[in-house]
């Protein structure tokens, strides 16, 4: 299957490291000229060409904006009116006890992971349904489904962007746009390593932490390892391309089985 996305632009949102990257490096690769985006500027640079130096021949674009307000929102669109492929990955995460998380802590997680996203949708959307040819993703989380005790507060925000994505595709249906969540299951990134250590032993070598983390922690997945981001990033590229033109509204999975149901 040849997976071409010549002539088509692509925004990934938090795509200076983990998955993001690996999504921006893989739609580069298709032949997607890609916008790599950070609130760092050194960051963003070095993503640039860490996606150019594993053999993207596309053009690359850094732009260093807070996606999380409205100037920073304005400074991409300011950058880049039109897009054809938007990627909304941009999110935070972290273990919190569930009866101490803040009502400030509620706010941020969902202005950054929800609000952030449906803001870029509802700027992108229009254009693409007006030429007729667009695609829409929030890169959603095992833990949309399965709440972690831990991470109620992250839960909520996943969950909701599987909301949004479903409401979008029907405001999007018949127009040639598709819009569609990716369920992303425990994937290796450096957040998630840190994220790990919160939770067990840090004087663990990572690969006994690694397992000792799924074993406690996560214990659902039939992977029985951590994801790596180019597995996920391997799905956002197909369902940017042309060949998933029947695929909209959906919730696709890339969770190793960690989501216990057949159906989702």
């Amino acid at each position: 299957m040849q997976l071409d996305l010549t002539g088509r632009t692509a925004l990934v949102t938090g795509s200076s490291q983990g998955i993001g990257l690996a999504i921006a490096s893989g739609l580069a690769r298709s032949g997607a000229r890609v916008v790599v985006n950070g609130r760092d500027q050194g960051k963003v640079d070095a993503a640039v060409e860490e996606v150019r130096d594993r053999g993207a021949a596309a053009d690359v674009l850094g732009i260093a904006a807070d996606l999380a307000s409205d100037e920073g929102t304005a400074e991409v669109v300011g950058r880049i009116p039109d897009i054809d492929i938007l990627v909304n990955n941009l999110g935070i995460f972290g273990a919190e006890e569930p009866l101490g998380i803040s009502d400030d802590e509620w706010r941020r997680y969902f202005e950054v992971n929800v609000l952030t996203a449906v803001r870029l949708t509802r700027t992108y959307l229009p254009g693409m349904t007006e030429r007729g040819w667009g695609r829409v993703q929030y890169i959603a989380s095992d833990s949309a489904v399965a709440i972690p005790a831990e991470m109620i507060h992250y839960g909520m925000s996943k969950t909701a962007l599987l909301a949004v994505s479903r409401g979008f595709a029907k405001a999007a249906a018949g127009t040639g746009v598709t819009v569609n969540s990716v369920i992303a299951g425990p994937t290796h990134t450096g957040g998630v390593e840190e994220f790990v250590y919160q939770l067990v032993d840090r004087d663990l070598p990572w690969d006994e932490a690694q397992r000792e983390f799924m074993l406690r922690h996560r214990p659902q997945s039939l992977l029985q390892r951590l994801i790596e981001p180019e597995e996920i990033a391997n799905m956002v590229v197909y369902l940017s391309s042309a060949q998933a033109s029947a695929t909209t509204g959906a919730a696709v999975r890339v969770d190793g089985g960690y989501v216990d149901a057949i159906v989702p």
